[in-house]
């Protein structure tokens, strides 16, 4: 598959604090790719060099085989969700959209499609013509996609675009994105929540400090960096051989690492034994984090 965009040794400085150190990745045509970190990782920086917004101190940028972002014939098949809401809020619903897709010199036949298009995406065309300012977080937000996507692009970058928002907002998100992916868009999407990297990305580059710890799909990153489940059973009485139970007793509280919780629930109930208590920590992207880094994503 045709790399939509190729990024090499990129490097940024603020100062004396480095925030992208030598970072070094593909996104593929097609592909919804994540860049999982912790706040100040790079992520924000990463995609304003992607689009022209920021100069790289070094290395080089690639999209669609374009070295140069801002060039008209690339800005038009880029859409862009800021985390730093870009909306008006005395304008309308659709007055906003109808502003970010005239920059992109819609027709306005075209254009009117596609404002109809994004309202019903983002499900907001009973508020059509309310004025921004009237709409809740969740509602912003997903205005603030729709808005990225009016002008029909081909790729989209969207930094963290589900923060602040409502529980019902952000599955009216998730589902948006996946419609995307569905479309054949190609998607960098940034979060440090891993449970959306691991819903939404085909792969994941998981950074910190401004560098790549690790680069895969999500299987093949808790394969490799996970670690183990644990399941841990509070033993309502101990067999008459504790020895023979399978990993660690300590007191009537039973812990086993394994790469098979299942099987070892199964094993145990089979086995005759009484629970009082059941518990299985599943290998997640969280897990990868904790043994690449020593500590966990919401430690920062």
């Amino acid at each position: 598959m045709q790399a939509m965009i190729r990024v090499s040794e990129l490097r940024k400085k603020y100062g004396k604090l480095t925030a992208v150190d030598g970072i070094s990745f593909e996104v593929l045509r097609g592909e919804s790719f994540g860049l999982l970190g912790p706040n100040g990782a790079g992520k924000t920086t990463i995609l304003n060099m992607l689009v022209g917004l920021l100069d790289p101190d070094g290395g080089s940028i690639e999209v669609n085989g374009v070295r140069d972002a801002t060039r008209p014939r690339v800005k038009k098949k880029i859409g862009v969700a800021p985390q730093s809401l870009s909306l008006y809020d005395e304008m309308t619903a659709a007055e906003n959209l109808s502003f970010f897709g005239s920059l992109y010199g819609l027709p306005r036949r075209k254009l009117k499609d596609r404002i109809d298009w994004a309202l019903s995406l983002s499900g907001l065309v009973d508020r059509k013509t309310h004025r921004v300012k009237t709409f809740s977080g969740g509602m912003k937000r997903r205005l603030n996609l729709a808005c990225a996507l009016v002008h029909e692009p081909t790729l989209v970058l969207l930094d963290e675009p589900t923060v602040g928002v409502d529980p019902q907002s952000r599955n009216h998100i998730f589902e948006s994105i996946e419609q995307l992916k569905n479309e054949g868009l190609t998607v960098i999407y940034t979060t440090h929540y891993m449970e959306e990297a691991q819903r939404l990305c085909d792969r994941i580059a998981i950074i910190d400090q401004g560098k790549v710890l690790a680069l895969d799909t999500v299987e093949a990153l808790i394969e490799q960096h996970g670690g183990h489940s644990r399941v841990e059973v509070k033993l309502a009485s101990l067999p008459d051989d504790p020895s023979a139970l399978p990993g660690e007793l300590n007191g009537s509280v039973l812990s086993v690492e394994t790469d098979r919780p299942l099987e070892i629930v199964a094993q145990l109930a089979e086995s005759g034994l009484k629970f009082l208590t059941l518990k299985v920590d599943r290998v997640d992207l969280e897990s990868v984090f904790l043994n690449l880094t020593g500590r966990r994503l919401r430690d920062q």
